[in-house]
């Protein structure tokens, strides 16, 4: 069920185990200690962005707490487990930062910030590069995340991926890096908004959000009174090799 619900709609939200339970509660008072120490916060302070923030040990584990779960026997683990983004959402998310344009704006706000991840914007006019060829995406919340929750575009991972496909055809792998694919990200995506059903993914502690590297996703705006004052994700982004990541 779990391969055929990636494979048909690019994500599967894994129901509540107590041993991702108690990750989850290690991995919440951590995240609260690495708040206090300050950080990097975007769109007008409501967005902890936290990459690289958690401190887990490589193993995955949490002060001594095992990072566990079903979803581990549905994906590739790496040899040593990337200290997991910390992504925190405050009451209010987003407002819009000095500097940003009306229409980023807008697209965070109407839309979702959707993006892929490791398409990174580079330059000036920020066109978007493969950087980081991630294997999955695993999201584990903290706390309950129906104020602000992870949105995904059902089947959208099937689209990006043939897209990605024709665009890199005549590309050898090792000059990937080095190709601009704005338009074809562009162009597909707004593809995807037509075609694909936008889903969020309200989840709470002891579950686990698996996403595969192509789904278009993003995260929604604080809901109208929404209980609480901000929500708490950890991301774990496992980069493979280039050539794999088709």
């Amino acid at each position: 069920m779990v391969a055929r619900g990636l494979a048909q709609d690019g994500y599967v939200v894994f129901p509540r185990e107590p041993a991702v339970s108690r990750w989850a509660e290690a991995a919440r008072r951590v995240g609260l200690d690495v708040l206090t120490q300050g950080g990097e916060r975007r769109h007008g302070a409501t967005w902890f962005v936290g990459v690289d923030a958690l401190l887990n040990a490589p193993d995955g584990s949490v002060n001594g707490v095992p990072l566990a779960g079903a979803w581990l026997g549905h994906v590739e683990a790496p040899r040593a487990w990337h200290q997991a983004q910390l992504s925190v959402v405050f009451s209010g998310y987003p407002r819009q930062d000095a500097g940003e344009s009306d229409a980023s704006h807008r697209f965070r706000r109407n839309r979702d910030a959707a993006h892929v991840d490791g398409l990174l914007p580079i330059g000036p006019d920020k066109r978007r590069y493969l950087r980081e060829p991630h294997g999955f995406i695993a999201g584990l919340p903290l706390d309950d995340c129906r104020a602000s929750p992870l949105v995904v575009w059902r089947s959208s991972h099937r689209m990006m991926r043939a897209a990605f496909r024709q665009a890199f055809w005549n590309t050898p792998t090792e000059s990937w890096a080095d190709q601009d694919v704005t338009d074809v990200y562009q162009a597909t995506r707004r593809m995807i908004f037509e075609q694909c059903e936008r889903v969020e993914l309200a989840a709470s502690p002891g579950q686990v959000i698996l996403l595969d590297r192509h789904l278009l996703h993003g995260v929604a705006p604080w809901a109208a009174h929404a209980v609480g004052d901000m929500r708490m994700m950890a991301y774990f982004r496992p980069q493979v090799e280039m050539a794999r990541w088709l």
